[in-house]
């Protein structure tokens, strides 16, 4: 039986009601909203929060697709330019009018884990660029990439208050095969530490892992969090650079302006 994936449970679970969320990016440390203000939040209808998400155009939201998939717009809540979770006076929360994901997701572990959120009305934070096919370089071995979230610190521990961050290498195709024999190479690539400690958990699942400026990939799946040989696996965003312009270049429909 497959093991479990617990970055996409993570999701499901909290669509059942089960809280699951987690602190924060584990052996991180508080990042600035004022430095990033291109991360955001998801909250489900009951004011959750669950996945995260970067802002690629005004009105355009980057996520994974299991934190969008089976949902209505009416479910999902975009939470942008808030640190403090708990800090309601700072930042926005926005509605959806749209949401599209991949149309060959099936799993996360699978590939296509890529879910793009229209918004009501524009943001007023600067996107972030996506990576495009000639971004070779930032997927290479060593590369040191900063994931962003507000997940676990813990595998079994509660979300965080506050925005987080924390530092992971690119680690090579044949080692992350080595880790999870679905991993597929072309469209996925793995970061962190061969001895753990430092890791994307629940709750993080798509937010952004950037490097020089522009968004690398999304954090989708792996096996626990922060184990042993068991690295964080992200969505390879250049290679999905064609299929994700449409989405996010088209001009919206339905957006409110401010």
């Amino acid at each position: 039986m497959r093991r479990l994936l617990v970055l996409v449970l993570s999701a499901m679970l909290v669509t059942s009601g089960v809280a699951v969320a987690g602190e924060q990016v584990i052996g991180g440390e508080r990042a600035s909203i004022e430095a990033n203000p291109w991360v955001v939040y998801l909250t489900d209808d009951h004011g959750v929060q669950f996945c995260g998400g970067t802002v690629v155009a005004p009105t355009k939201v980057l996520t994974a697709a299991h934190c969008a998939l089976g949902r209505a717009p009416g479910d999902l809540r975009v939470v942008a330019g808030r640190e403090d979770k708990l800090d309601r006076d700072s930042g926005m929360s926005v509605a959806l009018a749209d949401i599209w994901i991949h149309k060959q997701y099936v799993a996360a572990d699978e590939g296509e884990d890529l879910a793009v959120l229209t918004l009501r009305k524009p943001l007023p934070y600067t996107p972030l660029p996506i990576a495009e096919p000639a971004d070779r370089a930032l997927y290479q071995p060593g590369t040191q990439l900063r994931a962003l979230g507000w997940g676990r610190t813990s595998e079994n521990g509660k979300t965080s208050r506050y925005l987080m961050q924390a530092v992971l290498p690119v680690l090579p195709d044949t080692y992350c095969a080595e880790s999870y024999p679905q991993f597929v190479k072309t469209d996925m690539f793995c970061a962190g530490y061969e001895t753990g400690k430092i890791d994307t958990c629940q709750g993080d699942s798509g937010g952004p892992i950037v490097a020089d400026g522009k968004l690398v990939g999304v954090t989708s799946w792996g096996e626990g969090c922060a184990r042993r040989g068991k690295p964080g696996v992200y969505v390879r965003i250049s290679r999905y650079a064609k299929d994700l312009h449409p989405v996010v270049d088209a001009l919206p429909t339905g957006v409110v302006e401010p």
